[in-house]
Parts: structure tokens; sequence; C-alpha cells
């Protein structure tokens, strides 16, 4: 009798138990898992139709999951990436280039990294980030517990590469970049299951310069890839682009293997999209334009989302969302109220997601993109789920009057080939007014200029300089692009031009300069500059190198900065000025007392 009891309430407590399992399973906050690719198009799938490429995981999990077919991004990078951080427009948070220190995400925007840290969540981030490069605006200080990856719009070496980061300290790596992301993504999520993780994969893949692993230390993979597209009649262009995205589908199957091996198949919401339109021409699905263009090519971009047992398999939908979406939507997951104060332009879309469709929570989407000055007249869109008014004007910013715009009818012309303006005049002239709210409203109070590069951080004793982040005036110095890191100022024909950076001196104190350069004259002569900081001026010889494209580095000397907003100005130092000089960087290192 006694051994029947002892049964029964082992049995009891068993049942509890697994009860009580269960129940804290199903509470559990969901571990998230954002990939993004980079340039690659809504038209870069299998998915999408595309009768060239071969992207079977993203395949398998369309149909396991839900495709969203009218999922908006921004026309370029760093502004998707602004908004999906943040759930904001991006000119509402200070950002509004890919370059020349625009691409720098307002110090005072909360990312959805620190709000899922502060709801408990271990939080990654892998790949590029594109939202700062200078010390307090690196991931790993704004949300992201570890940081592997890259702070520039692309790097130059996809083997091996040498322009990453961990945690804002350089370091050398072995191996492929999408497969070393992809690596590093899945040990993160291996090391602790104990707290629930977000984990955002941000490939740097598809984006130029389309490179691939090859048979270079005998890893024939890549060339692999490419010969497959060759094959299909592809031109190399696209063979390599195609093959890059069959890279991370690759990754993704690993990616799904690991989810599966650790049993967080159906604890974990997988999205998978990319931060604008494409670059590939082979196949665009019939959409116009592409990466940089106000067209639907150019800002419509994959979207598919993951979760067995919690969303339905198989499903699309035409509800018309975007980025933005992604801030709110996280925070509706992890069971977490938006931060008082955040001023959001997204909606929240779980419910889409789990009902497999629905209506868009959004009567308008608006996209506008220049790379200098925010403007309401050069390439700017705003639609709804069935017109759309369009201006692509490159004098438009120049003119500052109102265009005209090309009005559309998503829902017969997808392909925007038809101009239906004189048809839908009051239709037309309603969008417009309405973009012109908008605009009003997400630049209000903005200035856009450069973010002043901080010096003194303790995490960051050494500061770069770099070419694209300098303010030219006066006729002359031109800036060169060669690649974020390899970007140079030419042309110091005289010295009645100048290149000046703002700084923002956090420790007064004394620092070094250094200079890189790349310098050859005819006839053979030293070249000298002067750095200048207020009434502080220092005068800098510069040799010869073996020619202008092969640069060294030199010491200029010791500055004495004060705390605050100051302005670090360089010249040549004579008034014929320095030809045949290039010059890379301006490196400042504190000096400790």
């Amino acid at each position: 009798m006694k051994r029947r009891r002892f049964i029964l309430s082992m049995l009891v407590f068993l049942i509890c138990l697994a009860s009580q399992q269960i129940q804290a399973k199903e509470q559990r906050q969901p571990n998230i898992i954002l990939i993004m690719a980079d340039d690659q198009g809504y038209w870069d799938t299998e998915v999408a139709g595309n009768p060239h490429i071969e992207t079977p995981t993203l395949k398998q999990m369309a149909a396991e999951g839900v495709t969203f077919n009218h999922f908006y991004a921004n026309m370029v990078c760093a502004p998707t990436r602004a908004g999906l951080m943040t759930g904001r427009h991006y000119l509402r948070t200070g950002l509004y280039n890919t370059r020349f220190g625009g691409d720098t995400l307002g110090s005072s925007e909360t990312t959805i990294a620190q709000v899922l840290k502060s709801a408990g969540y271990r939080t990654g981030l892998f790949g590029k980030w594109h939202l700062g490069r200078y010390s307090q605006y690196q991931p790993h200080r704004r949300g992201f517990d570890h940081f592997f990856g890259h702070y520039h719009g692309h790097i130059e070496r996809y083997s091996n590469p040498d322009q990453v980061v961990v945690n804002g300290q350089p370091v050398e790596t072995r191996g492929y970049v999408t497969d070393l992301f992809t690596s590093a993504a899945i040990d993160f999520i291996k090391r602790d299951q104990q707290q629930p993780f977000f984990c955002y994969l941000a490939f740097n893949a598809p984006h130029s310069p389309f490179l691939l692993d090859t048979t270079h230390f005998g890893q024939p993979e890549g060339d692999k890839l490419i010969e497959k597209y060759l094959a299909k009649g592809l031109p190399l262009r696209e063979a390599r682009i195609y093959g890059m995205v069959e890279r991370i589908d690759q990754n993704l199957d690993r990616l799904f293997k690991t989810l599966k091996e650790q049993g967080l198949d159906e604890e974990t919401l997988v999205i998978y999209t990319s931060d604008n339109g494409g670059v590939s021409r082979a196949f665009k699905a019939g959409l116009k334009g592409g990466k940089g263009s106000a067209y639907e090519g150019g800002t419509r971009v994959p979207f598919v989302v993951r979760w067995p047992g919690k969303i339905p398999a198989g499903k699309q939908t035409d509800a018309m969302v975007a980025q933005i979406d992604l801030f709110p939507t996280f925070c509706e997951l992890a069971g977490v109220s938006v931060p008082e104060g955040i001023e959001l332009d997204g909606k929240s879309i779980l419910s889409l997601m789990k009902q497999g469709g629905g209506e868009s929570p959004h009567e308008y989407l608006y996209h506008t993109w220049d790379r200098y000055t925010p403007n309401p007249w050069h390439r700017w869109s705003i639609h709804g789920p069935r017109f759309k008014l369009v201006g692509h004007d490159p004098q438009g910013k120049k003119k500052q009057q109102e265009p005209a715009g090309q009005l559309y009818d998503l829902s017969a012309d997808p392909g925007e080939t038809k101009d239906v303006s004189q048809k839908y005049p009051e239709v037309a002239s309603r969008l417009r007014n309405e973009f012109h709210r908008w605009f009003d409203d997400v630049t209000k109070g903005q200035i856009y200029q450069p973010a002043a590069i901080p010096l003194g951080d303790p995490l960051e004793s050494v500061v770069e300089l770099q070419p694209s982040w300098a303010i030219l005036t006066g006729d002359g110095i031109e800036y060169s692009f060669d690649g974020y890191d390899w970007d140079t100022l030419d042309g110091w024909k005289s010295n009645q031009s100048t290149a000046h950076w703002q700084l923002d001196v956090l420790q007064p104190g004394r620092y070094t300069v250094e200079l890189s350069y790349g310098y050859r004259s005819e006839p053979p002569a030293t070249g000298a500059l002067q750095l200048a900081v207020g009434e502080q001026s220092l005068e800098c010889a510069l040799p010869m190198t073996t020619s202008q494209n092969v640069f060294m580095r030199t010491k200029a000397g010791t500055l004495e900065l004060k705390q605050g907003k100051q302005k670090l100005t360089i010249r040549a130092a004579k008034p014929e000025g320095i030809r045949g000089l290039r010059l890379n960087s301006i490196w400042l290192k504190a000096l400790s007392d």
C-alpha cells in the first residue's frame, strides 16, 4: 500500500514538474535571429521566381514560414540599418549618408539591442554595423554584448579579412568572410542557453567587390560556384553575385542545423532580409530600378520569417511593411514596452507573422535619400498599397522647385512602366503634399553634418581621422574614393585650400600626431604640411615615398588639446602646395601624463 502511494505521489510530482517545465518553456522569451544580406535584391532568390539562382535553404525556410512580398527597406544601407535599430525613420536619428561622417547613428538614439539587453537577452552582432566607427558609436557600446565585424559600408578583402574588429579591437582572421561571421554567430548561439538571445547576423555579401574564395590556399569552393553560374550563361559579374548569395544560403543551412541540434527550433524566430534594393541585373522580377533608386527595385527586399509551431508554414502576404517595424515587433516578442520618450515610426507586425497575413499597419511608406544633404526634390517616393508617387531628378536639389513626379498604379503596374498622374491628378497632389508634411516632420530640428570625432576616450586611445570625414574648403584639394580605409585627399596645389575635421576632446592633454601618405614629385622635393588647432600649429616635413600609391607613416609632433569641440585644420605649408601628395589618414594618440 505504501509502495503504491509512493508511486502515485511520484507520478503526480513528475506530471506537475513536466507541466511546470512546459509552462516555463512557453513563457520563456523567444530567441531572435535577424539575418540581413547586403545589396541582395528582392529578385535574388528562388522564392521570388529567379530561374537562375540556387537558394534551397531560403526556399525551405519560406516553405516552413511566412514570406512578405512587399517588405521595404531604404534605398541604401546605413539608412536602413538606422531605421532597423531604432524603429524610426533614419532622418530623425541624425544619420543621413553612407559615408563622409554621415553614417553615424545619433548618440541619443536607443537601439533595439539596448532594449532587449535590458529585458534579459544576450545580444550579439556578427558582420556589418555601418552606424558609427568611433568609440562611443560602436555596437558593443550600443547594446551588443559581443561584436565581431566591421564598421564601414564595405570591406576590401573577403578571404582572411583584415578590416574587422572584436569589441573595438582589430583582429586577424583566417577564412572566407561569410563563413567567419556565421561561425561566430553559431558559437554565440551555443555558448549559453540559460538566457534568451538576440543574434544579428549582418552579412556583407553580396556587396561589391563581388569576391568569393578562390583556388588560393587550395580552397576552390568559390571557383566552383562562379563556374556553375557561368555555365548557365550568366556574365561574370552576375555569376559572382549569385555565387555570393548561394554561399550565404549554404551558411543558412549550417545555422538551421545548429538550431535543430541544440533543440532551439521552436524557441527561435528567424528572419531573413536585405538592406536595400539589388545590384544584380540578370533577373529583376519585373521591377524597375535597383539600389539607390526610389523605384520598387530600389526599396523592396526579401523578407522571410520562420518560427516552427508559432507561425504558419508556407504562407505569403502582400501586406506593406518596412524595416522600421522590427523594433516594435521585437519588443512585443520579448514582452517589453517601448521605452518612454521614443517617437517610433514603426508598427509591430507580430500579428501578421502569426496569422500569415493581414492588413498593413501603414497608410503610407516614404523614401528619400541624397548623398550630401537631405532634400525633398531629388530622389524620393511615397506610396500606399495601390498608388505610388516617385521623383528622380538629379538637378532637383539645385532647382529647389516643385517637381511633377510620376504616379504609378502598383496594383495594375508593379513594374512602374506607365505614369498615370494625368489620369489621377488629385491623387498625385495629395501624395506630394503628404510627402512634404512627412519630410518636414522627420527633419525638424536636425542639423545634418559629420558627427564630431571623439578623442581621449579611455577605450580608444588612438584615433584615425579619415579623409571621408574631412570638410574641404577652397579650390584644389580633392577627395578620392578608394574604399573607406583606402580613401585619400589629393590635389594639394596651393596653401589656399584646407581640409578640417571636427573634434570632440573628451580628455584634455597632449596628443601625438602621425600622418599616412604617398608622395612623389618631379623634380624630387620634400613637401610639408601645416596642421593647426586653435592657436597651435605643427609643420610636418614629408619625404618622398616610392610612388604616390606607396604609403608610409611619419610623426608630425605633439598637440596640447583642450576639452570640448575643436577643429583640426591641415593645408600645404608653402604657397606652391605639394603636387604629387596623397594623404590617407591622420592619427592622434593620447599621451598619459
